[in-house]
């Protein structure tokens, strides 16, 4: 929207913008922000920052809190969720001491850093990734967790459960596990979705298409357009930011819970991705498996190798594991195929153009900080290409049938994903040196994120009895 201040000072007094706000991507991928009166902008706020209490967003102890951020004024775009005209932007974390550096566990800082790192080695000169955002709406949500009392409560006006509510029905609901695809009338959201594309098209994130998904109970999916990596990890922050506002104005809520509901579909963030070097798609080998150079397949092997560790990144949450089960078309199995979803990695098969040939990452989802998962996915490819880590060797494939048709002792060949976070946490714990590399993520910072999520989410969910346990066990 802008390159420099001059622009933004001009557009702020000629559209007589109010506010100017400031988000900031906290530990676990969340935005927080700040917002000064745009009578306050003035070109010392990018030069010298806003100081922050770091502490409370996951970064610092609370001795040492004391960080600053400085705004990216290339991020800027008009905030639509803002009655008061306002222009947000997305601000980078410097830590104070004897000078202002870049704050090293920065999520934006880490990610432009694992570009550096890919440019510095010459194997490319681009990441390019497209996620899928996958996600619920629902029309009501309550919960509440105390020592004596237990609830989640959702609803749907679409949902199967709904078929005989007596107040107010048109009929029309989605059959459980068949919303892939549906059509008016059942898709009841499809101008919800189309509201939130024409917003992310406005805000400068292009989209590629949007349609209801599995999931019965309100189950939608946007998919945008490829492109490189720190630029989509903004437009991931900028897609939930989207979702999420345009449902609340609707008198609806958005989830990226990957399991919110038992029994039906889970959402992911099916990652997309591909390498270019001088313009040209480096994966692309019309000789190789699928079309896939030696190179995309290196990087395959990489991604592969260190999936247990990755997916402490790309799955970091006790919820992502209970989609990452059989029978819902998630990935639960260690390996790659053409078209196969039952696999971790899945070259689409409808993808012939040379310059989009790629493969997708199928296990993340959208509780994920998306810096932070980008570039442990990139670093992963790295080592994979650096070492020469055949995917065929090492025993992960290709599998391009259900890897679950496959006799006994095949599956047992196949090594399978974490079942859990904390089965997630501990292969990091022993599989985090190609993180180092180029000193894009740090060893402090890795074992901050363990703990991190040990104690503040781990934790707090296995000492919590739950109504299913008292079903199976109360009475035993």
């Amino acid at each position: 929207m802008f390159n420099n201040y001059n622009e933004l000072a001009e557009y702020v007094s000629i559209n007589d913008i109010k506010m100017i706000d400031f988000k900031v991507v906290t530990l676990t991928g969340k935005w927080n922000h700040l917002t000064i009166p745009a009578s306050r902008l003035s070109q010392k706020i990018f030069e010298e920052g806003i100081g922050f209490d770091g502490s409370s967003y996951g970064y610092a102890v609370i001795e040492k809190s004391d960080m600053i951020f400085k705004p990216d004024i290339k991020t800027a775009f008009l905030d639509p969720y803002c009655e008061i005209p306002t222009i947000s932007m997305i601000a980078n974390i410097y830590q104070i001491g004897d000078e202002v550096v870049r704050f090293q566990g920065d999520p934006r800082y880490i990610a432009e850093k694992a570009e550096n790192h890919l440019k510095n080695l010459k194997i490319a000169d681009e990441f390019i990734i497209g996620p899928e955002f996958e996600f619920y709406v629902f029309d009501h949500i309550s919960y509440e967790v105390e020592h004596n009392h237990q609830e989640v409560t959702i609803d749907s006006i679409e949902a199967p459960w709904n078929t005989n509510d007596k107040e107010y029905n048109q009929g029309y609901k989605t059959p459980l596990q068949k919303g892939y695809h549906a059509a008016l009338p059942y898709d009841i959201t499809n101008d919800l979705r189309a509201e939130m594309c024409l917003r992310l098209e406005e805000m400068g994130v292009p989209v590629k298409y949007h349609h209801h998904e599995v999931g019965a109970a309100g189950q939608l999916e946007i998919e945008v357009e490829l492109g490189s990596m720190l630029k989509m990890a903004d437009s991931t922050l900028i897609a939930k930011y989207v979702i999420k506002n345009t449902a609340i104005t609707h008198g609806k809520t958005a989830t990226f819970m990957p399991k919110p509901i038992y029994n039906e579909a889970g959402s992911g963030m099916h990652v997309h991705m591909l390498l270019k070097k001088d313009g040209k798609n480096i994966f692309y080998d019309e000789n190789g498996y699928s079309g896939l150079s030696e190179n995309a397949m290196y990087f395959i092997g990489g991604i592969l190798k260190h999936a247990p560790s990755l997916l402490a990144f790309t799955n970091p949450s006790t919820n992502s594991y209970k989609r990452l089960v059989p029978g819902f078309e998630a990935p639960v199995s260690i390996c790659f195929a053409t078209s196969n979803r039952s696999s971790v990695i899945r070259v689409p098969g409808y993808a012939k153009n040379p310059e989009k040939k790629r493969f997708e990452f199928r296990s993340s989802d959208g509780t994920c900080n998306p810096y932070m998962a980008y570039s442990a996915l990139l670093m992963a490819g790295i080592d994979g290409i650096v070492n020469k880590i055949d995917p065929v060797k090492e025993g992960f494939g290709p599998y391009d049938v259900n890897v679950f048709d496959l006799p006994a002792e095949e599956r047992e060949k196949i090594k399978a994903l974490p079942k859990s976070l904390e089965e997630s946490l501990e292969a990091l714990k022993n599989d985090y040196e190609y993180l180092l590399a180029g000193e894009v993520f740090t060893k402090s910072f890795i074992e901050n994120w363990i703990n991190y999520k040990y104690n503040k989410e781990v934790m707090k969910v296995i000492p919590v009895p739950t109504p299913q346990e008292y079903s199976l066990y109360f009475d035993i």
